[in-house]
């Protein structure tokens, strides 16, 4: 054998030791992003000073934890039934118009509406699952991807009719004065942001309880692993699949009221959000909701620290950067920072 031949070998070999490696051990990948945060963290400091580094720390975080609690939505919708949701983001607009209705509208204190608004969502989503989805097979997953981009289309068109496209304030439910902030860090920290982040913290804890620690939980993740063996141990598939989607209409409705502060609420106003939310479900594990919060974050702050920080990238290629990201991580590990491996008869 050539020289060169077999030395091109060697490598191709090498490489793919390399890869498999890092595709068993997300440890590895931690490592490796923990050094590029500490570089990028000390070039920054240097660069601008403590004070903007800081801002858009929490900039960053801010985005990414509403990335999350999306992600989250998604996420359940892809236990439950393996199916991406495209209608989540259309779901969650309507939501958050209902709760603009009741809070601004009828007078409803800000977070009880949003409260109301989620209940509703619940009633809604759990209605879709009923009426749309449980007629066909779970395990044949065109129709309901079908049926989900219909319903995109659909409630898209219904909001327009009835609230046009003018763009609407929504309120918070935090402190959002002028004085309302603290100092952390050199940074101004303000009490809205901070509020944005525990409340999705929250409602991440009391999801996870309520996943690991109930029955109508135990009955979800028995279905999102087997369809087929939860029937035979006799849980109502249907009854869990609904439970699935009134819990990610919930959970959308409160991402799109957090969001809805943060921009200006119109019919249109998910679309952005529900991309970077795909990315962040994707990066951490579609069927991982811890995945999706560290996927929301690392996502959000790659944007935000990419394009405030890198003159070449800016503002326009910023979000392009965090999907770049994204790329790197999936070649590595298939299934996402959290993902679980799908075992398959071949």
């Amino acid at each position: 054998m050539p020289t060169n031949l077999s030395d091109e070998i060697s490598t191709t070999i090498s490489a793919s030791a390399v890869l498999k490696g890092l595709r068993k051990s997300k440890y590895t990948i931690w490592a490796l992003f923990g050094v590029v945060i500490a570089l990028f963290s000390l070039y920054a400091i240097v660069t601008d000073g403590f004070e903007l580094f800081f801002t858009r720390l929490y900039d960053g975080l801010t985005n990414g934890f509403i990335y999350s609690a999306m992600a989250i939505a998604l996420v359940l919708i892809y236990k439950a039934t393996g199916v991406i949701n495209f209608a989540q983001g259309s779901m969650a607009m309507l939501g958050t118009f209902v709760a603009y209705v009741l809070i601004v509208e009828q007078g409803v204190p800000t977070l009880l509406g949003i409260l109301i608004a989620m209940a509703l969502s619940a009633l809604f989503g759990a209605g879709i699952e009923r009426v749309l989805i449980r007629p066909f097979d779970p395990t044949n997953h065109l129709p309901i991807t079908i049926i989900t981009l219909g319903l995109f289309l659909g409630i898209n068109a219904f909001a327009g009719l009835i609230w046009l496209y003018d763009p609407r304030a929504f309120p918070t439910p935090f402190p959002s004065g002028a004085d309302d902030y603290f100092e952390l860090f050199g940074a101004r920290l303000r009490y809205d942001r901070l509020g944005i982040w525990i409340m999705v913290g929250l409602m991440f804890v009391l999801l996870t309880l309520l996943l690991r620690k109930t029955k109508a939980g135990l009955a979800f993740r028995s279905v999102s692993s087997s369809i087929e063996s939860s029937r035979l141990v006799g849980i109502n598939v249907g009854r869990t699949l609904q439970f699935g989607w009134a819990l990610a209409a919930a959970v959308g409705t409160l991402a799109g009221c957090l969001i809805a502060n943060t921009t200006l609420l119109e019919p249109n106003f998910m679309n952005r959000v529900l991309i970077f939310s795909f990315a962040a479900a994707t990066l951490g594990g579609l069927d991982s909701i811890g995945g999706a919060v560290v996927g929301g974050l690392i996502v959000a702050l790659v944007e935000t620290m990419a394009g405030g920080y890198i003159d070449v990238i800016g503002s326009e290629l910023a979000a392009t950067t965090a999907l770049a990201v994204i790329v790197v991580v999936l070649v590595v590990r298939p299934n996402g920072l959290y993902g679980s491996k799908r075992i398959e008869r071949v």
